[in-house]
């Protein structure tokens, strides 16, 4: 069955627009049909389609449900924004499928990209909720500066994958399953020392993510189904 993006499913029984010349137009799906909703906040919808116009398409709902958690930790990735945007959509994409809740555009001050358009990365976070069969989408922020994000406060364990010499423990070896993590992924050219020491100094801790030199995007990716596996 079909899954639509609905965010205002609760108060209109309406697809928006995209997602109603997806259904229409492309699927040619028709009055009768029936279609899955989700709002993008944990909650399927079945319904279906009471007036199939590309632009007005009407639905009924039938019943709905909240999907049970996938994963019993919150996990909340920022990270430096790659200069050619493919590698960083990629992550989004892959992390979402993978399953995670928040992410951030962090700048920093060897950040390759300054600018993000997050219009674009939403979309590609709802194809990926979509296909993977979730309900809930994760929470996307846009560039944000690296001292004012650090100094936001999170319930769990706060870490940064920074690329400096000197001993860091593996992720794996200091993360226990069930804790919230935030993880901060820096710029290929790495988080500057200042960056280091003011994370370190805000509760974050310093980590690896083993011994080969990742991608930003890579070394996200990594950090995401690190976590996933270790609470499995």
């Amino acid at each position: 069955m079909q899954i639509f993006y609905t965010p205002d499913i609760a108060t209109s029984p309406e697809l928006p627009d995209e997602e109603a010349a997806h259904c229409v137009r492309v699927l040619r799906l028709s009055e009768g049909d029936e279609i899955l909703l989700t709002d993008g906040l944990g909650t399927f919808y079945k319904a279906s389609i009471q007036r199939a116009h590309p632009k007005h398409c009407e639905v009924a709902i039938s019943e709905s449900w909240r999907q049970p958690a996938l994963w019993n930790f919150r996990l909340h990735i920022a990270v430096a924004p790659t200069k050619n945007m493919d590698r960083m959509e990629w992550f989004a994409e892959k992390a979402t499928e993978i399953g995670i809740d928040a992410i951030t555009c962090l700048n920093c001050r060897f950040s390759e990209r300054k600018e993000v358009k997050t219009a674009r990365l939403e979309k590609i976070l709802i194809s990926a909720m979509k296909q993977s069969l979730k309900a809930t989408l994760p929470a996307l922020r846009g560039m944000t500066d690296f001292k004012e994000f650090i100094a936001t406060p999170f319930e769990g364990r706060k870490f940064i994958a920074h690329c400096e010499e000197g001993e860091k423990p593996l992720l794996k070896q200091i993360y226990h399953p069930g804790e919230n993590a935030l993880i901060l992924i820096g710029p290929e050219g790495d988080f500057s020392p200042e960056e280091i020491r003011l994370a370190l100094a805000n509760g974050f801790e310093a980590i690896s993510l083993g011994e080969s030199r990742l991608r930003t995007e890579t070394a996200a990716l990594v950090a995401c189904h690190t976590l996933h596996i270790l609470n499995q």
